[in-house]
């Protein structure tokens, strides 16, 4: 029998990991621990640079980025390396100012989610729909792989 392991060890791998960028923080100490208490793993960057470093470190299920952090396109590049990544995480963005509206080419590029986190309630829901939608296209996507045989 395996042996089982415990402690914070096996929560985390049994949890979804979210990686969260903002410069701002308060807003990222909030929104991880929002995110923690949703029952997910979340590593934190302060920076585009560590947020990208990071991808290429650890896999993620979601990226969540604020957009404008060192530069005003900032998240934008953080969420466009994400994409690249053979694994595919799903992407947002994320603002912690009321009332603010992405351009539409930001809104494109996080596929058509903003969320503003003044609504923790539904910054979680939408966290597991992306969570969700990404593992629906990476299961139809292994479904349309032909199986491999070895002789």
């Amino acid at each position: 029998m395996p042996a089982v392991k415990e402690g914070a060890e096996a929560r985390s791998l049994e949890l979804a990991r979210v990686l969260l960028v903002d410069d701002d923080v308060t807003s990222r100490l909030t929104l991880q621990t929002v995110l923690e208490a949703g029952g997910y793993c979340v590593d934190v960057a302060a920076s585009a640079a560590e947020a990208v470093g990071k991808l290429d470190e650890q896999e993620y299920e979601l990226v969540l980025s604020d957009l404008g952090m060192e530069s005003p396109r900032a998240g934008l590049r953080v969420l466009a390396h994400a994409r690249l990544k053979d694994y595919q995480p799903a992407t947002a963005l994320v603002t912690a100012y009321h009332g603010s509206k992405p351009r539409q080419e930001s809104r494109r590029a996080a596929t058509s989610l903003f969320v503003e986190t003044e609504d923790l309630a539904g910054l979680l829901g939408h966290v597991a729909e992306l969570i969700g939608l990404r593992a629906s296209r990476r299961l139809a996507r292994s479904m349309r792989q032909p199986s491999v045989t070895t002789s």
